[in-house]
């Protein structure tokens, strides 16, 4: 997409009437299987493309196929629009076009709606052969008027009988239409897009499409009186819409890497989707392995081999895979694993965002394991990252897990095209031979680097292990040789961390709270932060990247901040629950881990709610803990109230 900067797009609809907003939310609830995901993805695109910012959040229900009507069954998608970068999905949406009164109930509760927020029901209902079912429909109009909902009862499936028998399979695409005309998108676009997603069905299902999204169109415009023109976003360059698996996908291949071997699993799997697609038109491939122990040692022997290897998983997936892993780190084998977080323990909630994996991946295999572990914060960062693991898994012959969720893996945003770099792509495999007398595993004393043997080099052979092994790769069951082997695993940890920054904070240098976050939380908090800036609280936050090791110069951060707090999609222990009394309670990962590094006493607070999280959920527990310290906005307090003392946690 090219640069945009006027207020509407050439090929939208106009509407002199139409009302300029800066940003709308809008959702689209349905049963499962009614295509309200496709449906909203759509319309997410084609307003990047536009030039808007958009971020994408799909409603998945955790069974396959729940009952229809059901309240827990609510399947759909939020999408956020705006005038400027958008990062999260936001507070209560403005609009949102439901299939039935039960699935909008799922989503109330969850707070995803406020008083005003304009709902277009469908009202089939009202008529249904079910008295039970008519009462409920009744019921519901009522309650929603109560709660100060806008409702407008719509006869859209009826409007849908007018083109197709099966208006199930279509009202997704009326759907579409009518939020092109309510929001002025721009419909030839619109239509390239269904013509794209239905190209494999065929002619007549893409013209079918086009029709039921044109019949919205002139639905809408007949009918409701809303017309939202939301400006598009000035940029100066080239930006590309896609969501989190994709761009991880996209990374694999800048990355050089030439083959991926993976296990489906939700919600890692549309990225071997993806990757299936495209990868052999850069010579490399896609290996479905039968289970995940499979695709773990497969991606490890070509490592082996000596050409750097992907496996894609989720949290089960990742579990299965430990065994594997630790003998990458044993041998010295580099890999890049991508972990796609999602709710757990075992199947947990497998189609919602979590942030639950830190701690496995940093100690789920036996022994002393040590690996980088990365987490993207914004779908941007899936791609470069990727990158950023194959660079150093071969630079530090190790595994490298980088760590990213289901919220990242299906939102869609536009994000800056990036220009292909030369030195992104893995360097030719050295086949020169071996110089005599190096062994296998030659440690420099200081960093435990070592430079790696390739299979063919000739000079360079040895029997790779798993055991415990001395720099010549011989089975050693004596203390001095494992010692030895410990110590030079560990010390490529720390001498990557000496080539890493310091994270950049958001906000002042100093203060009297600072909020510490990782991963897809990044866009949340720094809005959340920035609300409470506005308001003249002297709150910041940092978001770290690198999990371990950890980034440099993070007790120096927080010694300058009277309170230092993570927030996490995670579990932790209520602060003033029972336990309390007589145990400290269980902390979130982040605040664990800083805890120990920094020695500074971590505030925190999580949530594992199987949602992201809103911007303003996060700005009401900062102005809660603001308030508890005595704190009121517009009154700053002077530096040196601001500059916490040194303590352990309890």
């Amino acid at each position: 997409m090219a640069k945009q900067d006027g207020n509407s797009h050439p090929g939208a609809p106009r509407d002199e009437h139409s009302t300029m907003v800066h940003e709308h939310i809008v959702e689209i609830v349905s049963d499962s299987g009614e295509g309200a995901q496709k449906c909203g993805v759509t319309f997410g695109t084609v307003s990047a493309k536009m030039g808007n910012g958009a971020w994408t959040v799909e409603i998945i229900p955790a069974e396959i196929k729940p009952p229809s009507r059901s309240r827990d069954g609510a399947s759909g998608i939020r999408i956020r629009l705006g005038d400027h970068e958008i990062t999260n999905m936001g507070d209560a949406a403005d609009l949102v076009v439901a299939f039935n009164e039960q699935v909008l109930y799922g989503r109330i509760g969850q707070g995803a709606y406020h008083e005003g927020t304009v709902v277009l029901l469908e009202n089939k209902w009202a008529n249904d052969p079910s008295p039970q079912i008519r009462q409920a429909y009744a019921d519901g109009v009522a309650d929603f008027h109560d709660r100060g909902f806008v409702v407008h009862e719509l006869a859209m499936e009826e409007a849908c009988l007018a083109h197709t028998e099966n208006p199930k399979l279509g009202k997704n695409m009326f759907v579409l239409g009518m939020l092109c005309w309510i929001y002025q998108r721009d419909v030839e676009m619109t239509l390239g897009e269904i013509a794209a997603i239905f190209s494999k069905k065929g002619e007549q299902v893409i013209s079918l499409n086009q029709k039921l999204m044109q019949a919205g169109v002139e639905f809408a415009r007949e009918r409701l009186t809303y017309c939202f023109n939301v400006p598009c976003m000035d940029v100066d360059h080239e930006l590309l819409v896609m969501n989190g698996n994709q761009a991880v996908g996209l990374g694999v291949m800048a990355a050089g890497i030439e083959m991926v071997s993976m296990y489906p699993i939700t919600p890692a799997t549309s990225a071997s989707h993806y990757l299936a697609a495209s990868i052999q038109s850069v010579g490399g491939f896609v290996h479905q392995a039968e289970d995940e122990i499979a695709a773990v040692g497969f991606a490890i022997g070509c490592s082996y081999a000596g050409k750097t290897a992907c496996t894609i998983t989720s949290g089960p997936g990742l579990a299965l895979k430990m065994e594997f892993i630790g003998l990458a780190v044993m041998g010295e084998i580099p890999l890049v694993i991508v972990d796609v977080q999602r709710g757990g323990p075992s199947t947990g909630l497998p189609t919602k965002p979590e942030q639950g994996d830190l701690m496995a991946a940093m100690y789920g295999s036996p022994g002393d394991s040590p690996k980088p572990i990365i987490a993207a914060a914004t779908i941007e960062e899936c791609f470069h990252l990727i990158i950023t693991a194959r660079t150093i898994a071969e630079a530090f012959r190790t595994p490298v897990i980088v760590l990213t969720d289901a919220g990242l893996a299906t939102g869609v945003q536009p994000i800056p095209r990036p220009e292909p770099c030369e030195e992104w792509l893995a360097p030719p495999v050295d086949q020169s031979p071996w110089k005599q007398g190096v062994p296998p595993y030659d440690w420099d004393e200081e960093t435990g680097l070592s430079p790696r043997p390739i299979p063919g080099q000739r000079g360079g052979e040895y029997v790779l292990t798993g055991l415990a092994h001395t720099g010549q790769s011989k089975v050693a069951y004596d203390p001095a040789s494992n010692i030895k082997g410990l110590e030079m695993r560990s010390r490529k940890l720390a001498a990557l961390r000496a080539t890493l920054k310091p994270p950049k904070i958001h906000g002042d240098d100093e203060g009297d709270l600072i909020v510490v976050g990782w991963g897809s939380t990044l866009g949340s908090i720094e809005e959340a932060v920035d609300r409470a800036r506005a308001d003249g609280y002297r709150v910041s936050s940092l978001h770290i990247r690198f999990l371990w090791p950890l980034e440099p110069g993070l007790r120096d951060i927080f010694m300058r901040f009277d309170k230092v707090m993570t927030i996490e999609l995670n579990y932790s222990d209520p602060q003033h629950g029972l336990m309390m009394e007589t145990q400290p309670g269980r902390p979130p990962h982040l605040a664990l881990m800083l805890r120990g590094r920094t020695r500074r006493d971590i505030d925190y607070w999580s949530i594992c709610q199987g949602l992201p999280l809103r911007p303003g959920q996060i700005h009401e527990v900062i102005m809660d803990r603001l308030h508890g310290m005595g704190l009121t906005g517009n009154e700053p307090q002077p530096v040196e109230a601001a500059m916490g003392s040194e303590s352990c946690s309890g």
